[in-house]
């Protein structure tokens, strides 16, 4: 399981969105404060009227036990648990792996009874240090890729215990692929879109209204091999260049991407899949954006399915001064779209 996550905050949660009651969860990561200028990002950045459940990414375990990661958690940790002063309803949580975690570490924690409830009595723990008081919440962040849900999960039984089931509903394609793809397709004719993904695990045991669709902040950027061949599927020859306040070839932030719309990329609409792509030279992006994630919320709303989950908030043009369509465009089109 690539992230399990864990309640740090507030009260009992319904497991049903009664009405619009949509839940719009948004992932914060503590290496965005590293970043240079206008990309740093802390606690104190965020709008804690913006999303109505944060996480905090990421804690790690050793020994069958929660650890802090960063230098600095515990002080980022009261910040962030702290934004619950401005808005009462406001849930935190705290997310435990990461992409680079793996899996070793949790399988060897549920191996055994003992094991389970050494890491069950730390969380509680912990949690409780960092001002967590009411009934503690699990959900748990899953693959979006049909192999790895296959390989992965108990889809009725994660249904049945957890509160929410966050879907990565992205990074379905990217430079690994060797040719151009989207991101985060809404739809697509096999299997690597957000429809299939969300469709599989509703189809298979896990109730609707737990299910949250995943939404991207950022794009996947790859560097065409012919510049003149600029479609879906092009052939690539790797990432795109590295983003100078991400720092990470092959992806580029939302107020990233609109620094390069705005530098002259042509930009695309790719119809069958429902999402932008935009290029220029020899960089080709496959991306979201406020249009995309409305036609998105749609869907969801149509389907019945729980809400939403950013990855992540620190992604988003949260200053306002990139891409011109205020603070936070694309979580903001997802609260509006949720009517939160």
């Amino acid at each position: 399981m690539a992230k399990l996550t864990l309640l740090t905050g507030l009260a009992l949660l319904l497991n049903a969105h009664v009405g619009t009651a949509y839940v719009l969860t948004c992932y914060f990561t503590n290496w965005a404060q590293y970043r240079p200028g206008l990309g740093k990002y802390t606690p104190e950045n965020i709008d804690p009227n913006l999303c109505n459940h944060l996480i905090y990414a990421f804690a790690g375990m050793n020994n069958n036990e929660i650890t802090t990661y960063e230098w600095n958690d515990e002080t980022l940790y009261k910040s962030f648990n702290g934004l619950k002063n401005q808005n009462r309803n406001l849930k935190t949580l705290l997310a435990i792996g990461g992409w680079n975690f793996g899996t070793e570490k949790f399988t060897t924690m549920v191996s055994t009874p003992q094991n389970r409830q050494t890491f069950i009595n730390s969380v509680v723990r912990f949690l409780r240090q960092y001002g967590s008081r009411p009934r503690l919440m699990a959900p748990a962040a899953v693959a979006g890729g049909l192999s790895t849900i296959q390989a992965g999960y108990e889809i009725a039984e994660l249904g049945k215990y957890l509160d929410y089931i966050h879907v990565m509903t992205y990074d379905f394609h990217g430079p690994w692929d060797g040719s151009t793809g989207e991101n985060s397709p809404l739809f697509s004719s096999g299997t690597l879109s957000v429809e299939y993904a969300m469709n599989y695990w509703k189809n298979n045991g896990a109730p609707a209204q737990k299910l949250l669709v995943g939404f991207p902040t950022y794009g996947k950027t790859f560097t065409l091999q012919n510049p003149s061949n600029t479609g879906i599927e092009a052939p690539t020859s790797g990432p795109g260049p590295a983003g100078p306040y991400t720092k990470e070839a092959g992806l580029l932030a939302y107020y990233e991407i609109c620094t390069f719309l705005n530098s002259g990329a042509t930009q695309a609409w790719d119809e069958p899949q429902d999402v932008p792509y935009a290029y220029k030279g020899s960089e080709w992006i496959g991306y979201d954006n406020v249009k995309s994630f409305g036609l998105k919320v749609d869907w969801l709303k149509k389907n019945n399915f729980g809400g939403a989950m950013v990855w992540t908030i620190d992604l988003d043009d949260f200053t306002g001064t990139f891409c011109h369509e205020g603070k936070y465009p694309l979580i903001s089109t997802l609260k509006k779209g949720l009517g939160l």
